[in-house]
């Protein structure tokens, strides 16, 4: 999987780099074992994409597409089957489907195994607030927590839910904060892991670029935070990782999640 924007309408961004390879540890046991990246939201069409695995030194985003499944996800009442809509992604468009405290569970047959993965949707986060819409960066020569604290985001978390802050840079442009250069391959969204609080301060260094912020507080699962913790670990040849999954019989990720969003800007 890699940084990618989904969204329907709001765009919702849901950041996770991984490497679904071959080249793990127990490699001999899961080589012919399918991914499956789906992330459901709320409200809104399901889409599912499933490919094989590909190697540490392949430089593609996915592996080669699986095709001609028969994918059926249940919320426990009923039961719908996915329409292949193009090569290896496969989609249902009633968005009445998915509704917050279901648990919704992914079934179908691959190379003579039944591969399977189960998650629950949560509620939409309430009370998402800001402290301020906008801010100037603060260029201290001897930085602190109270001079760098730049804004301040809170929500209702009184269960200490996950939940995981997304910042977008909607200009689309690139204005370093310290006047450098930007950086090959560079990104104008990060994500925050909350640590299951319901506050979260941010500082001067938190931004790598003056702008117009999207903040999205996505409330998420506990398979979300596990892949997203891998991913700060990082990957690759020299450090091989058995990233975590919550699929039987397959490799990827399997999550829901919803979200609540604010604008921030950040001035020079």
């Amino acid at each position: 999987m890699e940084i990618r924007r989904y969204f329907w309408g709001l765009c919702l961004p849901v950041l996770i780099c991984a490497v679904w390879s071959g080249c793990k540890k127990d490699s001999t046991a899961s080589a012919s074992l399918p991914v499956v990246e789906a992330y459901l939201y709320a409200g809104h069409p399901i889409k599912v994409k499933l490919y094989q695995q590909k190697s540490l030194t392949d430089t593609a985003k996915y592996g080669a597409a699986i095709t001609g499944q028969q994918l059926l996800i249940s919320d426990g009442s009923q039961q719908i089957q996915l329409t292949e809509s193009v090569k290896g992604t496969y989609i249902y468009t009633d968005s009445s489907f998915l509704v917050a405290g279901r648990t919704y569970t992914l079934k179908f047959n691959y190379q003579s195994r039944q591969v399977s993965a189960q998650t629950v949707m949560p509620f939409k986060p309430t009370n998402f607030a800001t402290q301020r819409d906008s801010a100037y960066y603060a260029h201290t020569s001897t930085p602190s927590v109270q001079a760098d604290t730049l804004n301040k985001f809170t929500w209702d978390n009184p269960d200490s839910l996950n939940h995981v802050l997304v910042f977008d840079n909607i200009d689309n442009s690139f204005f370093p904060v310290n006047g450098g250069f930007v950086r090959n391959g560079a990104s104008n969204i990060f994500s925050i892991n909350t640590e299951r609080k319901p506050v979260y301060y941010v500082v001067n260094n938190s931004f790598p670029y003056y702008g117009h912020y999207q903040v999205v507080l996505l409330r998420v699962n506990q398979e979300y935070i596990d892949l997203m913790k891998s991913n700060a670990l990082g990957s690759n040849s020299q450090n091989l990782l058995n990233i975590p999954t919550n699929v039987t019989n397959g490799l990827g990720i399997f999550t829901a999640m919803q979200s609540d969003t604010l604008k921030f800007y950040l001035y020079q």
